[in-house]
């Protein structure tokens, strides 16, 4: 099955920041709160993470969490390139069981909000990928599904083989994952 557009799957945003340069450098707004309110997000932080991959071909994911412990999150690079996997869990939303993909870059100026019920991962493009995440909701070890990165019914279309893939994501769940 081939990808969507990453907008096509209900709930999902991809926000442009907004960025000033001059002879010092630079200044970027990430995530405005005039934007997330056009994007009709109502982005509350609970956590800020940030995650470094080492290596160009790490996959991390494909995670979401179930009710009643489910996330949102708004994520972007702040340093090389990755492709962002997103598989929609929500069995009342028509893109069930579809995937979507987008690639983020450091200094592109997207942001990638992801919705409850949205699986999400990503495979690292370069060297020293490194992600700032916004967080809403707790994590839940007991609500966490992780769907198998080469799940054969998704069908995700990964760039590359994996050069490193935690042992939880290499044991994912299956499609469909369990509520």
């Amino acid at each position: 099955m081939a990808g969507l557009a990453v907008t096509a799957l209900a709930g999902v945003a991809l926000l442009e920041g907004v960025a000033f340069a001059d002879d010092r450098g630079a200044l970027r707004k990430v995530v405005r709160r005039e934007e997330t309110e056009r994007a009709g997000l109502d982005l509350v932080v609970d956590e800020v993470i940030i995650t470094t991959n080492e290596v160009a071909g790490t996959v991390r994911g494909m995670h979401v969490q179930v009710a009643p412990f489910e996330e949102s999150k708004t994520l972007w690079v702040t340093h090389g390139r990755l492709l962002d996997v997103l598989v929609d869990v929500r069995p009342d939303q028509p893109t069930y069981g579809r995937w979507a993909a987008v690639e983020l870059a450091a200094g592109d100026g997207l942001a990638l909000h992801v919705p409850p019920g949205v699986a999400h991962g990503y495979q690292t493009l370069e060297d020293g990928t490194a992600l700032t995440y916004l967080m809403r909701g707790e994590f839940s070890p007991e609500h966490a599904r992780t769907l198998r990165w080469d799940d054969p019914t998704v069908g995700v279309e990964w760039p590359r083989t994996p050069t490193r893939i935690s042992d939880k994501d290499r044991r994912g769940l299956a499609w469909p994952l369990p509520s």
